[in-house]
């Protein structure tokens, strides 16, 4: 196992030893998610040796581990994006960590600009599919063998059972989800017209800068994965609106309630 990746482990273990059975990664606007739950323990990231930060405003940076109803639950509050300049590595190895800790099922879940013409701020997308030929792939280097196959499948990165579950629990809670292909690219900055035209014509719905690079890492472990992206404003060229962080912490904002009661059906139910 990569030393580093060992190294956060043993940290962890050395503080906690709370056993997962989902992992939950929470996207921009969406960290107090893991106030509302049943707080077993929380583990800044800096107290874990070797662990890397994230500096973006509006991510905590921290562990939670706890209860959703029974499910017990580790959330990420706060992601590390490839655009801090991290290796790819470093990028999923919360992910790896949350797999080797125990969790089976990881929800991911984001905020994206809508290049679907049909999708409007505010609206959820459960994500069916990706492309990220836009980052490195997380598996380039030795391969972790304690992890996964050295060419592992990517024919369903985004598990059909979960996106079963995803629907069911969008209609318990009387919500309108959209469905669609997530397009990771490295950011920071937002994407141009022509670029957003690309994605377009690629087959992409939805754009951002994580998440992709995630599901990639843990379905290399064998893990179960459902995406959800939170549409937080339409991507570049499809109106005269500049694009901006603070209006992607807004939309996310709006529907944070929304979203709540959605990732918790999703978890009780999973």
């Amino acid at each position: 196992m990569e030393k580093k990746l060992k190294t956060c482990l043993t940290s962890i273990r050395g503080k906690t030893d709370f056993s997962p059975k989902v992992a939950l990664i929470l996207g921009s606007g969406l960290g107090d998610y893991a106030d509302g739950i049943h707080i077993e323990t929380t583990m800044d990231y800096t107290e874990i040796e070797g662990f890397p930060v994230s500096t973006v405003k509006g991510h905590k940076g921290r562990f939670v581990f706890g209860y959703v109803g029974e499910v017990p639950v580790v959330i990420m509050q706060g992601r590390v994006h490839y655009y801090e300049g991290y290796p790819m590595t470093d990028v999923v190895l919360p992910t790896r960590l949350m797999g080797l800790l125990g969790a089976k099922q990881l929800i991911l879940t984001n905020a994206a600009g809508g290049i679907n013409g049909t999708f409007c701020p505010g609206d959820f997308m459960m994500i069916t599919d990706h492309i990220a030929v836009g980052v490195p792939s997380p598996l380039i280097g030795p391969n972790l063998d304690e992890l996964g196959p050295r060419f592992p499948d990517m024919s369903e990165v985004y598990s059909t059972r979960i996106r079963t579950v995803i629907k069911e629990a969008a209609s318990a809670c009387q919500m309108n989800l959209k469905e669609g292909v997530y397009v990771q690219l490295t950011g920071p900055n937002y994407e141009t017209p022509a670029e957003i035209r690309m994605c377009r014509s690629w087959g992409g719905d939805a754009v951002g800068m994580s998440t992709a690079c995630e599901a990639m890492a843990a379905r290399h472990m064998g893990m179960e994965i459902g995406g959800i992206s939170c549409i937080t404003n339409l991507a570049a060229g499809m109106s005269k609106q500049k694009l901006d962080h603070m209006e992607v912490q807004e939309s996310a904002d709006r529907v944070s309630k929304d979203f709540k009661r959605l990732i918790t059906r999703i978890i009780e139910t999973i």
